[in-house]
Parts: structure tokens; C-alpha cells; sequence
């Protein structure tokens, strides 16, 4: 006999009765099914357990993935905005530099202009002076006098 008998070898014959054994070997029966049913149950809650354990392992990984992608994105970012700042300085020494040549040409053209003014009023004036004196005209201007020296031609 197995050892779920046991306690019924004990008993004497007249103790026991045919309806206990029934009800007995309809408990055992029902515990079997159940003990069954719960190993099945176990297996299944070790499988969905190691299933939710892979999905977690795998969720972390494409978090901690994302969480480099975010962290790099940051870093560039902060690199292209130090250079954004970074050009910007170099174009403000430039665009001063540009300024301060243009004032240095500004200069310059006023310079020319000035002295265009002063040459045209010279040679206004020389002109002027030129005109009214009778001796400078008379020196510029030839007479029509006969030429001192003479052609000749061979015949």
C-alpha cells in the first residue's frame, strides 16, 4: 500500500467503511487534480514571470539607450550654442573692424572732396588772374606778325 493508507492500516477492519473509503478516494482523487492544476498553474506564473523579466530587462535597455541619445542631443546642443556665441563675438569684432575702416575711407573721400575744392577755386582764381593781366595775355597770346624765317622752294 502507499503511504496515503497508512493511517487506515491502523484502524481496525470494523472502523472503517466502505462509504469513507469512497469519500477518501474521491478527496484523494480531487487533491490530485488540484495538485496538478496547481503545478500547471506554478509552471505557467514561472513562464509569464520569465517573460515580464525579459520584457523588463529589455525596457531597460532601450531606456538606458535613450537616456545616451538625450544626454548626446544635450551635449550638442550645448557645443553648437558655445559656438553660436562664439560667432557671434567674431562677428561683433568684425562688423567693429568693418566700422572703423569705413569711418578711416569716410575720412578719406572727405579729404579729396576738400581738396577738389580748393584745386577748382585755384585754377578759378588763376584763371581770373590771368585774364585781367595784359602781360600774361600778352606773352600767351602770339600777334600775327610775319614769320622771320623763309620757305624756299626749288625750281
Amino acid at each position: 500500500m502507499t503511504e496515503k493508507y497508512i493511517f487506515l492500516e491502523k484502524m481496525s477492519p470494523f472502523q472503517i467503511r466502505r462509504s469513507d473509503l469512497s469519500k477518501l478516494d474521491v478527496l484523494e482523487a480531487k487533491f490530485n487534480i488540484y495538485e496538478d492544476l496547481s503545478r500547471q498553474m506554478m509552471d505557467k506564473l514561472e513562464v509569464a514571470v520569465d517573460k515580464i523579466s525579459e520584457a523588463n530587462n529589455k525596457i531597460a535597455t532601450i531606456l538606458s539607450k535613450h537616456d545616451e541619445r538625450i544626454d548626446q542631443t544635450i551635449r550638442n546642443d550645448e557645443n553648437f550654442a558655445k559656438q553660436l556665441d562664439e560667432l557671434k563675438e567674431e562677428n561683433k569684432e568684425d562688423h567693429k573692424a568693418v566700422i572703423k575702416r569705413l569711418e578711416g575711407l569716410e575720412l578719406k573721400v572727405q579729404e579729396l572732396v576738400k581738396f577738389r575744392w580748393i584745386i577748382a577755386g585755384a585754377v578759378l582764381i588763376i584763371s581770373f588772374v590771368f585774364s585781367q593781366s595784359s602781360t600774361v595775355v600778352d606773352i600767351l597770346t602770339p600777334d600775327h606778325q610775319q614769320p622771320n624765317y623763309r620757305v624756299e622752294t626749288k625750281r
